[in-house]
C-alpha cells in the first residue's frame, strides 16, 4: 500500500531553519519514526507529509522543502510552508498540506492516509481524502476537546475547532489512541485499536545489555513546557535531599534557560540538552526511576505519554502523575502520585528510594506488548480491518 502519513514531524533540518522551540516534541517525533518504519518493513510505501509548525508569530514566510536528513532512506519527508501570522497560520498550513496531498495523489495515488492527532493540517487532509473514498485513520494522541490539563476552551473558533474534530471523528475509517477514553469518542462500528506505544529494538537490545548495570539515576526525558512538571520535578528534588543519587533531564524547550538557572546550585542535577536517540536510551536504560511528572488534567486518559512505555520497556521503575486507567501489568512498574506538587514529588521519590520500590519494573510484559514485533502485527490486523469494512461500506 501506499500511504500518506500526515504529522506535525520534525526533523533536523525544518529545525534548523524554522524557529520550533516551543514546540518541540521529541517523543512524537521518535513515534511517528517507529510508526513509520514499521509500515514500511511490511512492505508499505509510506510518505510523511508534515506541517513543520511555526507557532512564535512573525511576519515571515518559510518555503516548503523535502527534508535532505532522513532517519530512513525509503521514507521521505515534505514540509509543507509556513506562514506565521496570528489568524493565518493555521489556515495557512492547512491549505498548503492540502494542496500538496493533492497534488501527490493525483502523480499516484494513496490507498491510505494516516492524520497524527487534528490540527488544522490534519483535518483538512483528511477530509479531502475522505470526499475522495481514500480511507483515513486517525492516530489520535491527545484529546481534541479539552486542553493538556483537562479543560474544556471557551470562544466562537474554540467552537468551531471541536466541531471540525467531531466532523473528523464520524467519518474516518478507524482510528489508534492512546486510551480507551479517546478511543470512546469515536462511534461504536469504527474500527479502533488501543496503541500506548512503541518500544524499538534499540531499547530492547539496550536494557537486555545494561539491565545488570543500573545507576542511582533518575531520569527525566521530554521538552521543557509547564505542562510537563520540570521546575516541579527540580524544586521536589531539592527537597527530597536523596544523597549517591543523580537527576538526569534530557529534552530541550521554551523553559530550558529557566530550569538551568534553577538548578545551578544542584551539582547533582546533569542537564543532557537534545540528545541522539543512541545516547538517550542508554541514559534511560541506566536508570532505576524515571520520571513523569505530568500536571494532572481533569479529564483522566485525555493524555498519555508515550515516554511511560519506553520508560517501562528499558527497565526502569516509573513514577507518574494519573494519566487514565493502564493494563494491571504495566502499573506493577508504576508509582502513582496524586499530584506534581514539589512536596509530593519529594516524599514519593524518597519512599521509592528507601523502600527499593524501583526493583518493581514492568519490562516484560511491556516488551511482550508493546515491543517491534507485537505492534507490527497488531497494526497490519488493525489495517486489514479498516480496508474491508472501507472496502465493504463502499459498496
Amino acid at each position: 500500500m501506499r500511504i500518506a502519513y500526515i504529522t506535525p514531524y520534525q526533523g533536523a533540518t525544518v529545525v534548523e531553519q524554522r524557529p520550533i522551540v516551543r514546540n518541540r516534541s521529541v517523543s512524537n517525533n521518535i513515534k511517528i519514526e517507529l510508526i513509520a518504519q514499521l509500515l514500511y518493513e511490511s512492505s508499505h510505501e509510506v510518505e510523511i507529509i508534515s506541517h513543520g509548525e511555526v507557532i512564535e508569530r512573525q511576519f515571515r514566510f518559510y518555503p516548503g522543502f523535502w527534508e535532505p536528513e532522513l532517519f530512513h532512506s525509503s521514507i521521505p519527508i515534505y514540509y509543507v510552508s509556513s506562514l506565521p501570522i496570528k489568524r493565518l497560520n493555521g489556515f495557512w498550513s492547512g491549505m498548503r498540506a492540502r494542496q500538496f496531498l493533492k497534488r501527490r495523489h493525483r502523480e499516484r495515488q494513496y490507498d491510505l492516509v494516516i492524520i497524527f492527532n487534528m490540527k488544522r493540517p490534519q483535518i483538512s487532509c483528511a477530509n479531502y481524502a475522505i470526499k475522495l473514498g481514500i480511507p483515513v485513520i486517525l492516530e489520535y494522541e491527545d484529546d481534541a476537546f479539552v486542553s493538556v490539563f483537562g479543560e474544556t476552551e471557551g470562544g466562537l473558533v474554540a467552537r468551531y475547532r471541536r466541531s471540525a474534530c467531531r466532523q473528523v471523528l464520524n467519518s474516518v475509517s478507524g482510528c489508534m489512541a492512546v486510551s480507551p477514553h479517546l478511543l470512546s469518542q469515536l462511534p461504536s462500528h469504527v474500527p479502533s485499536f488501543l496503541l500506548r506505544g512503541i518500544v524499538g529494538d534499540d531499547v530492547l537490545k539496550t536494557c537486555a545489555e545494561m539491565n545488570a548495570i543500573k545507576k542511582n539515576r533518575v531520569v527525566f526525558a521530554g521538552t521543557h513546557i509547564k505542562s510537563n512538571g520540570i521546575k516541579e520535578l527540580i524544586t521536589g528534588w531539592e527537597i527530597a535531599g536523596l544523597s549517591d543519587w543523580e537527576l538526569h533531564i534530557a529534552g530541550f524547550g521554551g523553559m530550558t534557560e529557566e530550569l538551568r538557572k534553577l538548578a545551578e546550585n544542584q551539582q547533582s542535577i546533569i542537564f543532557h540538552g537534545l540528545v541522539s536517540r543512541q545516547e538517550l536510551v542508554r541514559l534511560l536504560c541506566s536508570a532505576k526511576i524515571c520520571m513523569n511528572p505530568h500536571a494532572v488534567s481533569q479529564t483522566p486518559g485525555n493524555v498519555f505519554a508515550f515516554k511511560i512505555v519506553e520508560y517501562l520497556g528499558a527497565g526502569a521503575h516509573v513514577i507518574t502523575t494519573p494519566m487514565g486507567t493502564l493494563e494491571e501489568e504495566m502499573e506493577r512498574g508504576i508509582t502513582y502520585m496524586p499530584d506534581n506538587n514539589p512536596d509530593t514529588i519529594a516524599a514519593t521519590l524518597k519512599r521509592v528510594v528507601l523502600e527499593r520500590g524501583w526493583g518493581r519494573t514492568a519490562a516484560k510484559y511491556v516488551h511482550q506488548k508493546y515491543g517491534p514485533t507485537a505492534v507490527s502485527e497488531s497494526l497490519n490486523m488493525f489495517m486489514k480491518q479498516v480496508l474491508t469494512r472501507s472496502a465493504k461500506t463502499s459498496r
